[in-house]
């Protein structure tokens, strides 16, 4: 993934003053608290947030019953991206598991823009791509790695996860029982 992030900022670096100022027009950064909800499921998706800082949660009600189907920590970026594509209402939500700073940008406004602007275009085939190989890797951790290999994973990725996220959302995340969880965790 580092190298895919790394080609959208190498993109970003070559935009002249013009495509930055537009970027600038259609984006502004905000901070959520803990808690706090960027996304409720039956809204539309109308904005993209790039996480600067902090960790999100997406997840959706299933009987009654919260799951978690994904973490957004720094360099990731946060949407319902079938709600955000087609901009129909979502099933699922975004909420802020500690403070966020996000750079949130809004839909309709980056489509008019990149429209206008080829590098706009071009960013966001790259942001397209950076989120579909994210969801690509989950799915394939998913299907190839054990419960505590997906555990690992995580904890590599975050390693303060469990000093910032309940316990049941990240059992939840890993499809496994907390008590499962807890299992892996006394064997480290």
């Amino acid at each position: 993934m580092q190298f895919h992030f790394d080609k959208i900022k190498k993109l970003v670096a070559t935009f002249d003053k013009e495509t930055l100022k537009v970027l600038d027009e259609i984006s502004y950064v905000k901070t959520y608290s803990k808690g706090d909800y960027l996304l409720k499921a039956d809204s539309i998706c109308t904005s993209s947030f790039w996480v600067e800082n902090g960790i999100l949660r997406k997840f959706y009600i299933h009987n009654d019953k919260e799951i978690t189907t994904e973490f957004y920590f720094k360099n990731d970026l946060a949407i319902s991206f079938d709600s955000y594509t087609l901009q129909r209402p979502t099933r699922e939500n975004i909420q802020a598991l500690t403070e966020v700073t996000t750079n949130v940008t809004d839909y309709n406004s980056f489509k008019t823009q990149k429209e206008r602007n080829s590098k706009l275009l071009e960013l966001d085939f790259l942001l397209t791509e950076y989120y579909t190989l994210s969801l690509e890797e989950k799915v394939f951790e998913l299907h190839t790695q054990n419960a505590t290999q997906r555990y690992e994973t995580l904890i590599k990725k975050s390693p303060h996860i469990i000093q910032q996220v309940q316990l049941t959302q990240i059992a939840s995340y890993l499809n496994v029982s907390l008590e499962t969880l807890s299992r892996i965790r006394a064997k480290k």
